[in-house]
């Protein structure tokens, strides 16, 4: 009769250990004795950023250690050929129910076993790919610096289950081993605070990670504001040509197409918030008023003058036709020198029409260096606000 073959000696450890487990149980002696997890958090990356949905989305290595004495995991090594850590299965014993409450959506591979040593240490490792909500501050994109938060805590344990720091605050807060520094996004640090909160009677336990992070913008700066300064920059050359001429509402216009295009093409990569508009949004609009401002003045203008055109050629008509009306009409010589003094005779009534032309004139051409000053100041307020968001940046 061939013999059975002998189970190992882990086999044996994890049928003794699990013999007589409850996993439904909460492992203490002393009911009344609560358990302390101990939780440590590495962010791995930073994946996307939302200012629509106001939500950032994150690779994180969660680390849950859970201490605790208990009969049934606890064995002497010298009882098992020297085993001093083994592998569970996380369904077959207690875990607590420790949750992040900012966390939108998570996404977390299948990991079935946690590690339990000798002591009845028990340690359960998560990457977790999170979508986490977070008030996004976009106004000074691409200078922006997010700090979005991670709260651990119990969902109905309050006075059985305690939280604390695996590591010092100080190291967790200066980990950035696993950090991808490569991309968009870089980390500043990850500090945390500890404090119990009242609810529903009972206090819960629960720790904070704040995650301080900001945007590398030599991308943006190469790609989007200084394109956008060469556009203003254009705008403000137009001046220089004629304020009469038709070439510089030609001009004009196609420096609006310029902008309309320009805008089009980056709105994938503006962060779009219905709470604040970021600067560089503000100032599109800002200048796209005044270029419609100018442009409406520059039209103005023209249509001034061409009426006043049409006004002295119509009166030039209407003498001459008004010669042919006599009835006993002189000789050559004479009909020729009344056509000259009617001639001459328009031309004076057209002083008063000359004289408020050249006022409309004088009075657009002050408005066109307001508009050139403003223009001036605007483009030097946007470039010190860049220099200022920049410097800040860097010293930060």
């Amino acid at each position: 009769v061939p013999q059975k073959p002998k189970r190992s000696t882990l086999n044996q450890l994890t049928r003794t250990l699990l013999r007589k487990y409850d996993c439904g149980v909460r492992p203490v002696h002393n009911w009344t004795s609560s358990i302390t997890v101990y939780i440590d958090l590495i962010l791995q990356s930073v994946l996307d950023v939302d200012g629509k949905t106001q939500s950032i989305t994150a690779s994180i290595w969660y680390r849950q250690f859970q201490i605790w004495r208990d009969e049934f995991l606890v064995w002497d090594p010298e009882d098992f050929d020297g085993i001093t850590e083994l592998s569970l299965s996380s369904d077959a014993i207690w875990v607590p129910d420790i949750i992040v409450t900012e966390v939108e959506e998570g996404k977390s591979p299948p990991i079935p076993y946690v590690y339990v040593n000798s002591s009845g240490c028990v340690k359960n490792y998560r990457p977790i790919q999170a979508v986490l909500a977070c008030s996004l501050e976009m106004y000074a994109f691409p200078f922006d610096k997010q700090n979005c938060s991670l709260t651990f805590r119990s969902w109905l344990h309050s006075k059985e289950i305690d939280l604390a720091l695996w590591r010092s605050a100080e190291a967790i807060a200066n980990d950035k081993r696993e950090f991808m520094n490569d991309g968009e996004w870089e980390l500043l640090s990850i500090p945390s605070q500890y404090w119990q909160i009242r609810q529903d009677d009972a206090d819960y336990a629960q720790i904070q990670f704040n995650l301080l992070i900001r945007r590398r913008p030599l991308l943006y700066v190469v790609g989007l504001l200084i394109p956008s300064i060469f556009l203003m920059s254009v705008d403000i050359v137009s001046f220089y040509l004629p304020l009469n001429s038709g070439t510089r509402i030609a001009f004009k216009i196609s420096i609006l197409l310029g902008y309309t295009v320009f805008r089009v093409n980056l709105t994938d990569e503006l962060p779009s918030s219905a709470v604040r508009t970021p600067l560089i949004g503000v100032f599109f609009v800002v200048c796209m008023a005044m270029l419609m401002l100018s442009l409406i003045k520059s039209i103005l203008v023209v249509k001034l003058l061409h009426h006043s055109e049409k006004e002295l050629e119509s009166s030039m008509e209407e003498d001459l036709l008004s010669l042919n009306d006599i009835p006993d009409p002189p000789s050559g010589l004479e009909r020729l020198l009344q056509e000259l003094v009617s001639l001459r005779i328009a031309f004076s009534q057209d002083d008063s029409d000359a004289s408020a032309q050249a006022e409309w004139l004088s009075l657009c051409l002050r408005l066109d260096r307001v508009l050139f000053h403003l223009y001036m100041l605007v483009l030097a307020v946007y470039a010190a606000t860049l220099l200022l968001l920049w410097a800040r940046w860097s010293f930060t």
